[in-house]
């Protein structure tokens, strides 16, 4: 009986050799692979057979079945070989493939990085700070004490009231650290994100994101800041724009003022957009109030400034005509894809 296992091993082994030589075909060498590899394959019968031979013939029969699978395993590789470059070879690799798709900058980005760019050749560094600030720096040191009606709770995440530890709801705390660790003349655009309680529907978010500018020296004036911004409206809004000064209240300015650009829809005629007024406003502005000044260390005696700040989602729907805030979160290709 161990004679006839191993003649039988051996008469596998041959006539696996000659069938699956030169196989190409991939149905073919499935065929045979399911014949001799297979559940119910001739080298599992090989197998269950040696339990039916003597104990002293089972080890050298064992060995052998072995040495056979692991045979039939390597000619099953190289015959797969085969087939893969057979079937390469029938390709037209003449078509294109499939074109990978790419990401594009967030038009948040764009507009961000433009007004920075706008900023930067006039001189202006970027600072930036954190998104959880003090009380002292978000409002104390722009002159509005604890009843002031800007620190009510309903406009502020607080992470700690007692201790006065909160999301800032703007980024003037910025303008705060960089007057506390630098001597004037100085000259920064701050950016990043803030946070309110909004809601959030076409025009406002819980979240969103802005810039603002300071500028302190000796001897700066409105004229200044008015020349900056007229320069920095030009360029990002097109030189063809009028540019309005409203005087307005700003509890860390004065004199204040609200800055508006005639309406980018109607040409400054009056269309919904801008509420039949002609202007849209933009930006609010003033020169420092010495108080600040003092809170942060400065001599108002000795120093002048101004201040501004925008919204950089306000900025790029005025740029774009986008109606609606929720389109730069809500991830539509639809309308990031216009931007790429």
């Amino acid at each position: 009986m161990d004679r006839d296992i191993l003649q039988e091993i051996d008469r596998v082994r041959d006539e696996a050799r000659r069938q699956i030589a030169g196989t190409t075909d991939a149905a073919a060498l499935e065929a045979w692979r399911v014949a001799y590899l297979g559940r119910k394959g001739k080298l599992l019968s090989l197998t269950r057979a040696i339990s039916s031979l003597p104990a002293d013939a089972r080890p050298e029969a064992g060995r052998r079945v072995n040495a056979l699978k692991k045979e039939l395993e390597d000619l099953a590789a190289d015959a797969l070989g085969r087939v893969g470059r057979r079937q390469a070879s029938q390709q037209n690799l003449s078509f294109p493939g499939r074109r990978i798709e790419t990401g594009s900058l967030h038009p948040l980005t764009l507009v961000l990085r433009e007004m920075v760019g706008i900023f930067s050749s006039m001189g202006f560094g970027v600072a930036l700070g954190p998104d959880i600030e003090t009380d002292f720096n978000n409002f104390e040191a722009l002159n509005m004490p604890p009843d002031h009606p800007a620190r009510d709770v309903w406009d502020t995440f607080f992470l700690d009231r007692r201790a006065g530890v909160l999301l800032r709801t703007h980024t003037s705390p910025v303008q705060v650290r960089v007057m506390q660790r630098m001597k004037p003349p100085l000259r920064i655009v701050a950016v990043g994100r803030c946070f309110r309680r909004d809601a959030f529907d076409a025009s406002h978010s819980p979240v969103f994101h802005q810039m603002e500018g300071l500028m302190v020296g000796d001897g700066i004036s409105f004229a200044h800041l008015k020349g900056v911004l007229v320069h920095f409206i030009s360029r990002f809004f097109g030189p063809q724009v009028s540019v309005k000064f409203t005087p307005s209240y700003f509890p860390f300015t004065e004199p204040s003022a609200e800055v508006s650009i005639s309406c980018v829809i109607c040409a400054g005629a009056g269309c919904p957009t801008c509420g039949q007024t002609g202007f849209l406003e933009i930006l609010g502005a003033g020169m420092v109030h010495p108080q600040v000044f003092r809170n942060v260390g400065y001599d108002p005696r000795k120093v002048t400034g101004f201040a501004f700040g925008m919204g950089i989602e306000r900025s790029a729907m005025i740029r774009y005509g986008i109606s609606d805030i929720r389109h730069f979160t809500q991830n539509d290709l639809r309308v990031l894809r216009q931007f790429s």
